[in-house]
């Protein structure tokens, strides 16, 4: 009995525990540049995937203000990736007064992120040059990975978590 026991503790522990991925987007307002940062929180790799960020729906109407024509307030920055560029099959384009992008991501390992610099503006209130986290609550994050998408959507503190339905081992 004690043999078969062992055998089955050695069968489980043989076995690939099911991963969890977990996305996190958080943005942070800055001068002269806005950042964003795509994070896997979760404990395994994950396959490729679509992150979508869509700032439709934000408390403050945001924008992407990336020339010095168009709906922006004084300052513009166009996107500059910073981190994780590795993990991207390409690069966005992203055109003034756009609310959204989409990164097209070849996987990202498990604490693995990207992160990039933009300016963002709001279309309503006092059209300051900083946006706050509660202005970018309400905008959404979709991760798209096969058939699966996954809804997110910013608080308080401009964070939202998505988990994802799988990892790759």
């Amino acid at each position: 009995m004690l043999r078969h026991c062992l055998s089955l503790a050695l069968l489980l522990s043989l076995m690939p525990s099911a991963g969890l991925a977990e996305i996190e987007v958080s943005f942070r307002d800055g001068a002269p540049k806005d950042r964003f940062t795509v994070t896997n929180t979760g404990n395994c790799p994950t396959g490729p995937m679509v992150v979508e960020i869509d700032m439709t729906n934000s408390v403050g109407k945001l924008i992407f203000d990336v020339t010095a024509r168009g709906a922006g307030v004084q300052v513009f920055q166009p996107l500059e990736i910073t981190a994780g560029a590795e993990f991207l099959r390409i690069i966005p384009g992203v055109e003034d007064g756009q609310t959204g992008l989409q990164l097209d991501l070849v996987g990202l390992p498990a604490g693995g992120r990207i992160s990039f610099t933009i300016d963002v503006d709001d279309t309503i209130g006092q059209r300051e040059i900083t946006v706050s986290g509660s202005e970018m609550q309400g905008s959404a994050v979709i991760v798209q990975a096969g058939f699966s998408a996954e809804p997110g959507v910013f608080d308080d503190r401009a964070v939202a978590r998505v988990e994802t339905p799988g990892c790759v081992s």
